[in-house]
């Protein structure tokens, strides 16, 4: 609902008006920055910036947010996530740059900043500052220390190598390590300078913890060139990997007067990649000149460490007495032992005789009485075994055998109807019984007793254990 208002309150100026022929119109927020933003990328559609980096930050989106400042003024910058992978070095604070791109506003925050799509460092002295100042932090880690320096293998069954695979580099390796003692190479290629090779670097040095075989040394080589093309060496990723590499390695990056931080953190620094492989492995011909050089010698302390001993011991020898002066005493003792010897023999034979034949009677009849004794007590106990199991006994507590008119005893039913004539034993006698309704019984015929003899005059007369009395 609109309402007129009285005309004194409009006259107050309170209420905008829009007049005829304004050319101040009102403009909105939006319209407003949309024009400042129109402006100033117009103006400044491409600038180069020199400053100092502060704030250096990378979001989770892969873009970059940092802050370019000078003494005077500071002004925010950004990298998209497509420019951020491509630039030459890692950017951190307090690095003097010159970055290249152009202005824009953020609306949202009312500020403008610096689309940044190229970074460079301002001048040798400004990337001479960041290598320090990098060299520093990380010598602070510990990463240099001389104590974990570890000693180079003698003689390397295998050696891997991270280098470009095109190039004098490699080749001057290679004929290096045949020249002096051929030796197994595993070569590892990476670029190495420009976008990307110190992450290809890095891996390879870890990666060779992974091959089979397992190289004993590895030599991460480059030729020369300026401090630009050198970078790769410097960055914080590759120092690392040949820090905690767990194979020894030797760095030949560059010429002699080029130092880059893997220098630090390698176990050995060669001035030349052709160095690296002269401290990899000795020379052939002189391990060769050396082990015959061992063996002379060795031959030649043999020789005289022999010579020396049949010196001293014909010097021994020859102070010793005559075999014949020194052995005459026990001869003629052991002529006195073989002339006594015969005699006590003789002697020491008569009185065991003697010594026998007083003791030989009694010992034979304690010897034969003990034996009588255990004779008996033996057969006394088989005697008993035998009495136990004796097929009659059972008879005594009332149980009967039957047997067929042979004498065979029948354990089983139809033997005893097959048999139809069969004789019952009982404790106190015999009765003939036939089966079923068959003829008569045949008379019982006893059986002979057997009259056995003891062999031994001094064990009592028994009966067998199956007479039967007549």
């Amino acid at each position: 609902m609109f309402m007129n208002l009285p005309g004194d309150l409009d006259a107050s100026g309170l209420l905008a008006e829009q007049k005829s022929g304004d050319n101040a119109p009102a403009l909105s927020v939006s319209e407003l920055s949309g024009a400042l933003k129109r402006t100033v990328e117009n103006a400044f559609g491409l600038v180069r910036v020199r400053g100092e980096i502060s704030g250096w930050k990378r979001h989770a989106s892969g873009h970059c947010y940092f802050t370019l400042k000078d003494e005077g003024a500071c002004i925010d910058a950004v990298i998209w996530k497509g420019q951020a992978g491509s630039l030459a070095f890692r950017p951190e604070d307090g690095a003097e740059v010159i970055a290249s791109g152009k202005l824009t506003t953020y609306p949202g925050r009312s500020k403008y900043q610096i689309v940044v799509n190229r970074m460079e460092l301002a001048g040798e002295g400004a990337l001479m500052a960041l290598l320090d100042k990098r060299r520093r932090a990380l010598a602070a880690e510990g990463l240099f220390d001389e104590a974990k320096k570890r000693r180079l293998p003698y003689l390397p069954r295998v050696i891997g190598v991270v280098t470009s695979p095109t190039g004098a580099v490699i080749r001057d390796i290679l004929h290096r390590l045949e020249d002096r003692c051929p030796t197994h190479v595993i070569v590892w290629p990476v670029p190495v300078q420009g976008e990307g090779a110190a992450e290809k670097v890095a891996a390879a040095i870890r990666g060779f913890a992974n091959v089979s075989p397992r190289p004993d040394l590895l030599i991460i080589a480059r030729g020369g060139g300026s401090i630009e093309d050198l970078w790769a060496f410097n960055e914080e990723e590759v120092v690392r990997a040949a820090a905690t590499s767990p194979i020894p390695l030797i760095s030949a990056v560059g010429h002699e007067t080029d130092t880059t931080l893997i220098d630090f953190a390698s176990d050995r620094r060669a001035p030349t990649p052709t160095a690296a492989a002269e401290m990899a492995v000795p020379v052939r011909a002189e391990l060769a000149a050396m082990l015959a050089e061992y063996d002379h010698r060795m031959s030649a302390c043999v020789t005289r460490t022999s010579s020396r001993a049949g010196e001293r011991l014909d010097l021994l020898a020859s102070r010793w007495p005559e075999a014949a002066n020194l052995f005459a005493p026990f001869a003629q003792r052991l002529d006195d032992a073989g002339e006594r010897l015969p005699r006590a023999l003789v002697q020491r034979t008569a009185h065991a005789r003697a010594d026998l034949a007083e003791v030989g009677p009694r010992l034979q009849e304690r010897l034969v009485t003990e034996r009588v004794a255990r004779a008996h007590e033996k057969l006394t106990s088989l005697w008993r075994l035998a009495e136990l199991a004796h097929p009659e006994k059972p008879l005594q507590r009332g149980f009967v055998r039957v047997t067929d008119r042979a004498g065979k005893t029948i354990i089983h039913a139809a033997d005893a109807r097959s048999a139809v004539a069969v004789d019952l034993h009982f404790a106190d006698g015999r009765v003939a019984a036939q089966i079923g309704d068959g003829a008569a019984p045949q008379p019982f015929r006893p059986m002979r007793r057997v009259e056995r003899k003891p062999t031994d005059p001094y064990l009592p007369k028994q009966p067998g254990l199956f007479d039967t009395e007549e």
